[in-house]
């Protein structure tokens, strides 16, 4: 059994970052001092935009420049969130982060060049992943062709990452983010779409390339929105064969019998904001399940009869993970405990990384200082990872 023996990440997607002047400040600003409050080794699961991207690369120094900057601030690199393309910190980004989606050739080229970024940032003979997008989202428009044209370029993708592998002896891997209300968000299509992935690949000759670098990314707010039991999702993936290259460790909002719970609803009008999508999911009495694609102002005064019959409802709203709750408001922390107990049971090692990117969005006495809040949510996850039993030292 085991967890990551590599130190543990933060995203760094919750700071701004379209430049790479403006990626280097928020390593200063940001991740040193947080380094150096958490006073264990830390990694920046780097954010890089597409136009950072082409800077880094621009410059023929340029992924070494970017491994200095990070050693001077006592960070390393093992993981990129490739998952937004352009600017996550837009004024309004909402469904805009699924785009370009996987079928669109822009989002194969732009992975395969952050690859290129992450094997230069590297020690020789290191693992790294990148986490991507669920292939789209359900609530746009996609031809009959669309399903194809993704798993031929996420092949093209992993003979790209073994080139890379080949060319650096760094294995890259790719790990796909499931998420409410888009193509890829419960385990059970996760599971099926790999299967059509893996017997796609075996016809074109590309399963073992496949195989080492297509996988997922485990967010655990993300399952728990869905009502998933967060632990047997994990199991049902290892049994599956679809290995998780990540993890992210995250926490989202819930309610408890919504329509008696006034104060709680009232609470949740905080939580509407312009900038980023807040799925919302439903469980009635009987299980059955109510989405809504995103948390409004008229839902809450007037919620549809599913939602109004509902047990409870869970928010796709990253808060800090080491909230329990906020008032009326729980949160679904205790997942975080299953979810990394049942990664300490596979036989490989999940990057681990804490993914809060909602600071400067979140309501009231949550919006703390953003160094502190990092800090605080990595010393809780370390507490929370000290736990875990049958800790190993092997990757």
């Amino acid at each position: 059994m085991s967890l990551s023996p590599l130190p543990l990440s933060y995203c760094t997607n919750v700071h701004p970052g379209v430049t790479l002047a403006e990626v280097e400040d928020g390593l200063a600003r940001y991740a040193a001092l947080v380094r150096q409050r958490f006073n264990w080794p830390l990694a920046a699961g780097l954010w890089l935009a597409e136009p950072v991207v082409k800077e880094i690369l621009s410059d023929a120094n340029g992924e070494h420049r970017l491994c200095v900057r990070l050693a001077e601030r006592g960070l390393t690199c093992h993981t990129l969130n490739a998952f937004p393309f352009g600017n996550f910190h837009d004024t309004r980004v909402k469904e805009n982060v699924y785009l370009p989606d996987w079928s669109n050739p822009a989002r194969l080229g732009y992975t395969l060049q952050c690859a290129q970024v992450l094997a230069g940032l590297l020690r020789h003979t290191d693992e790294g992943s990148i986490s991507t997008l669920p292939l789209g989202f359900k609530g746009f428009e996609h031809p009959p062709t669309f399903i194809d044209a993704v798993l031929d370029q996420l092949i093209q993708c992993a003979r790209g990452l073994a080139q890379i592998a080949e060319r650096t002896q760094n294995t890259i891997r790719l790990a796909i983010e499931p998420e409410p209300l888009c193509l890829l968000e419960t385990t059970t299509e996760a599971i099926d779409f790999f299967d059509r992935l893996r017997d796609r690949a075996r016809r074109q000759g590309s399963l073992e390339a496949v195989q080492t670098h297509i996988g997922l990314c485990f967010d655990v707010c993300h399952q728990a929105v869905e009502f998933e039991d967060v632990a047997e999702s994990i199991r049902r993936l290892d049994r599956a064969g679809v290995r998780i290259n990540k993890v992210h460790i995250s926490c989202a909002l819930e309610i408890g019998d919504p329509m008696k719970n006034r104060a709680g609803r009232e609470a949740l009008k905080r939580y509407v904001e312009p900038r980023y999508l807040h799925q919302t999911i439903a469980k009635m009495p009987d299980g059955q399940l109510a989405r809504l694609a995103d948390l409004n102002e008229g839902f809450l005064a007037n919620p549809p009869a599913d939602f109004a019959a509902a047990s409870a409802w869970r928010v796709h709203f990253h808060v800090p993970v080491y909230v329990e709750g906020f008032g009326p408001l729980a949160t679904t922390r205790p997942a975080l405990r299953e979810a990394l107990m049942a990664v300490s049971a596979l036989d490989y090692a999940p990057h681990l990384e804490v993914e809060t990117y909602t600071w400067q969005v979140m309501p009231g006495a949550g919006r703390v200082d953003l160094v502190e809040g990092l800090t605080r949510e990595l010393l809780a996850t370390e507490q929370l990872l000290a736990e875990i039993p049958f800790r190993s030292t092997q990757a």
